[in-house]
């Protein structure tokens, strides 16, 4: 699998309602996932909100959504992030290694509930990563 540079949007409690549209006009496939679902800790009132969607064309355009959850600030403008993703470990965690020097690691690449390796950064310049090694390869 080669990796993948993908825009990952975050919205205050309309992720699905955004994702449904993108879908409708982009078509192929549509994924969510709850925070229910999701086997990460949250708060009980947010169990059906997404913790994680993707919309992926036919056509190869893809993006990622999901739900800001309560405490988290939300700030339309700045709710946009880069997310890698792929299975080739240490390509992956070059980057990762490249990103946060200088940076701030918000979430440790480490072991994710879901089986991959997961980290979030924002990187020297102010810009907001995520890293997903897939499970295949992911330690």
């Amino acid at each position: 699998m080669k990796t993948l540079l993908t825009p990952y949007i975050g919205f205050k409690d309309n992720a699905r309602q955004a994702v449904e549209f993108y879908h409708a006009v982009f078509g192929g496939k549509l994924e969510i996932n709850t925070f229910a679902e999701g086997g990460m800790p949250h708060d009980p009132a947010e169990a059906d909100k997404i913790m994680h969607a993707m919309v992926e064309a036919d056509n190869g355009l893809t993006f990622m959504a999901a739900d800001t959850p309560a405490g988290v600030e939300y700030t339309p403008g700045s709710n946009i992030s880069i997310s890698l993703s792929g299975d080739d470990e240490q390509e992956l965690r070059g980057y990762w290694d490249k990103l946060s020097d200088g940076g701030q690691v918000t979430q440790p690449l480490e072991k994710a509930p879901w089986g991959a390796t997961f980290g979030m950064l924002t990187d020297k310049f102010g810009i907001n990563w995520m890293v997903n090694v897939s499970p295949e390869t992911a330690e």
